[in-house]
């Protein structure tokens, strides 16, 4: 198994730092950049393919790719899309990034790709003031779950979980009940994630 070492393209976009090589002789280079609409049809197929992830329609991923670009990011081996993160600030609450979905393909599995995503758009310019993390999971999905129980862990934060939309009241019955996790990251998070950029999780 080969190891994922982190580079961004542009370092002006706030990526990651690259990540430890553990020791390992062979060593894969992921990407990690600001998406394009151009990826919005090849995003749509990989949350396709990572269930239980909700699947939205092109459409919508091709506003994330488009509008939402400053607040998601991608991850490249080799020119292929192994991983997708989308966020946006909570338009009230400009304090909050809120992560709509996380999706990676069983190669960039188990190396802490999903984690260095999420660092890299804590690291863009206008993600300076974020100072809380939101995301929804439903209750099927214990690895979404793990992965925001391991990034409070990371910044040694608080975190929440309450029911935001209910199946009965919001979903007719129609989807699971969703739950928010918010994870408070502190005054100032981007230093504090100097001295775990290197982690792996």
């Amino acid at each position: 198994m080969k190891t994922l070492s982190f580079h961004p393209t542009d370092p002006n976009e706030g990526a990651c730092i690259p990540s430890a090589d553990m020791g390992k002789s062979a060593t894969t280079k992921v990407l990690l950049r600001q998406p394009r609409s151009e990826d919005g049809v090849v995003v749509h197929q990989l949350v396709k393919n990572c269930p239980p992830l909700d699947e939205n329609s092109i459409y919508c991923n091709l506003l994330q790719t488009s509008h939402f670009a400053g607040t998601s990011i991608v991850a490249e081996i080799d020119k292929q899309l192994v991983g997708f993160a989308s966020g946006y600030l909570v338009p009230e609450r400009p304090d909050t990034l809120f992560i709509w979905q996380v999706a990676v393909t069983q190669e960039g599995r188990g190396q802490g790709l999903a984690w260095h995503m999420i660092q890299g758009i804590l690291r863009r310019p206008n993600c300076i003031h974020v100072r809380n993390l939101e995301t929804t999971i439903t209750p099927v999905n214990t690895a979404s779950e793990a992965l925001f129980r391991s990034v409070a862990r990371r910044f040694g934060s608080t975190f929440y979980a309450t029911v935001m939309f209910e199946r009965e009241r919001h979903f007719q019955s129609l989807h699971d009940s969703k739950w928010l996790l918010r994870i408070g990251l502190g005054n100032n998070p981007v230093p504090r994630l100097n001295s775990t950029s290197s982690q792996q999780g």
